[in-house]
């Protein structure tokens, strides 16, 4: 590549190449010799031959003979020289002095075609689906102005998601008009995985829209428990909607696309960005505590494994439009990260209740163990090998009595807000879903007494019943709560 001289070294830079020996250029003769390519690559050359004629170039001879600093003159021609170039680039292939053949430009690389999760079933995709790399969970509240809005609010909703998780191209339209899309994504939208899960919370079935006898047997506004210092403005809402996708921006370009197409009916209360870590070395990935998260789940893959603990079910006490729903919690959880880097690795293990290299149980030693051994605490009974208090043990102590409220479908990520001074801002955005919320609320109240609470604080969140999901091209989210 040829060096120039900038403005900015018009004084040292400058004097430097005042300094130097002149050079005999001849780039008005190999533009010649390079437009016999094609006629686009004549007329191009005629010009700038014209132009570079008339300056002024230090000759072998007498070194400088024109006015003015020479440095902006050698610019010029380093410009004028990448012109000579890129003749050659549009000749393509052409044979160059000495024979050397210009390759043809290379085609630009077409994204890989991205996977397409259905939109389509009895459920919404983003709660048995495998857990994709980046997310958002971005809580609304509902600002429509009666029940037939709120009706065009879950339709602009549905047909959004139906249209982004599947990915094509955006209507055309006038280049003096809004834009269709916001182009994060190119001209055509790629489905990378998307996923989109709508929810709503308590406070949408107030006296607004005449929903108070419709609302889910269980759903309830979430209140503080005895460790928790929960922020108003990032608690709550009337609406959920989780995000996933294989990458960042396909959640973004999700994100401004639903807030863009809803603003009228609806306004953003708080959001948390999520990321899953990769797997290291193996198996299940690892929070920011260094430990592997999710490792106890029921099989999303077993359909009686779901029906008995995720999904709601007809006849069951709830009405019989959530049915194939089912109730999200999302609890937005501060990790004091500075003060874990000081617990020893021995007291780490202790307060979770597992190895940390491995994610095995504690009876398993080895640093290769898998972490798909479950804990057994029936030899265990006075908490020697797993502590009574661990946060494993209490979320399941294994005993008749707690096996009822001892398992749900987790599916978090973490969270990066730093910088805060003078506290890092990181921690978990737990997520989890079950067929009864009291499930989760019971197994809560358990881990007040974990080891682990010094170690966090719970920041917001909330309570959401995940709508059952929209069958078919004439369905939409909440029509049987709506209609």
């Amino acid at each position: 590549m040829a060096s120039r001289v900038t403005g900015g070294d018009a004084g040292a830079g400058g004097a430097a190449a005042c300094s130097r020996a002149p050079v005999r250029l001849s780039a008005p003769d190999r533009l010649t010799e390079t437009a016999h390519a094609s006629p686009y690559c004549c007329h191009l050359a005629h010009h700038l031959r014209e132009t570079m004629t008339k300056e002024r170039y230090p000759s072998v001879d007498g070194g400088w003979s024109g006015g003015g600093c020479p440095a902006s003159a050698l610019a010029r021609r380093s410009l004028l020289q990448g012109a000579t170039a890129g003749l050659a680039g549009v000749a393509g292939g052409i044979a160059l002095g000495g024979g050397t053949a210009l390759a043809e430009p290379a085609a630009e690389t077409k994204r890989t075609q991205s996977r397409v999760i259905p939109f389509h079933g009895a459920h919404q995709a983003g709660i048995v689906t495998p857990p994709q790399q980046d997310a958002i969970f971005l809580s609304c509240d509902v600002t429509a102005a009666d029940r037939a809005e709120l009706t065009e609010l879950f339709r602009t909703l549905t047909a959004r998601a139906r249209f982004l998780t599947a990915g094509g191209r955006p209507p055309k339209v006038p280049p003096t008009s809004t834009p269709s899309d916001n182009g994060i994504l190119g001209p055509t939208v790629v489905p990378d995985g998307l996923t989109m899960t709508v929810g709503v919370g308590a406070s949408l079935f107030d006296d607004r829209y005449g929903l108070s006898a419709r609302k889910p047997a269980q759903l309830v506004t979430m209140t503080p428990f005895l460790h928790d210092d929960l922020d108003p403005a990032l608690s709550q809402g009337d609406l959920l909607i989780q995000i996933c996708a294989d990458h960042r921006d396909t959640t973004v370009h999700a994100l401004i696309d639903i807030l863009t197409h809803t603003a009228s009916a609806m306004k953003l209360r708080w959001r948390i960005d999520g990321q899953r870590n990769p797997e290291r070395p193996v198996g299940v990935r690892r929070d920011w505590f260094g430990f592997k998260d999710g490792i106890s789940n029921p099989d999303t893959t077993d359909p009686a494994q779901m029906a008995q603990w995720v999904w709601a079910q007809p006849k069951s006490g709830e009405p019989a439009w959530a049915a194939g729903g089912t109730y999200h919690v999302v609890r937005i959880v501060h990790f004091h990260i500075e003060a874990w880097q000081k617990v020893p690795v021995a007291q780490q293990e202790r307060i979770f209740g597992r190895r940390k290299a491995s994610g095995a149980p504690m009876y398993a030693v080895g640093e290769n163990a898998t972490d798909l051994l479950d804990p057994i605490y029936t030899n265990d009974p006075q908490g020697l090998i797993t502590p009574l208090n661990s946060h494993i043990r209490l979320a399941n102590p294994q005993t008749p009595q707690t096996a009822p409220t001892s398992t749900i479908l987790r599916r978090s990520y973490d969270y990066d807000r730093s910088p805060n001074p003078p506290e890092l801002d990181m921690g978990h955005a737990f997520v989890c879903y079950q067929r009864e919320l009291n499930t989760y609320i019971a197994m809560q109240n358990r881990l007040e007494d974990e080891a682990l609470v010094p170690f966090i604080t719970p920041k917001g969140g909330g309570y959401f019943f995940a709508l059952p999901g929209v069958r078919d091209e004439n369905d939409y989210y909440a029509r049987g709560l709506v209609t």
